[in-house]
């Protein structure tokens, strides 16, 4: 995976960075902060109106990224929780 310094990508399109939002997840070059779009989503929001909401800062293919990420996190390869000792712990 690429790497800069202070930065590190979590994927193509999600980095985290210490001196960017308290090193919280945010969108490549964005300080939108990948919690935001869950939230939107979770809310009954779809990707295109997340797009055009943010105005164009966000894409489709981050969006699913952080989705996809977000699942990684929360369930295992077989598609069960993760035992909470694996989960990440509180921000």
């Amino acid at each position: 995976m690429p790497k800069k310094v202070g930065a590190q990508f979590v994927g193509r399109y999600v980095v985290t960075d210490p001196k960017v939002c308290h090193g919280k997840p945010t969108f490549k070059g964005t300080r939108i902060m990948v919690w935001q779009i869950l939230d939107e989503l979770a809310h009954g929001m779809s990707p295109a109106e997340i797009v055009k909401a943010w105005g164009g800062k966000i894409t489709r293919p981050a969006i699913a990224e952080s989705v996809s990420l977000a699942h990684r996190s929360l369930l295992d390869r077989h598609g069960r929780l993760r035992h909470p000792d694996e989960l990440p712990a509180a921000a």
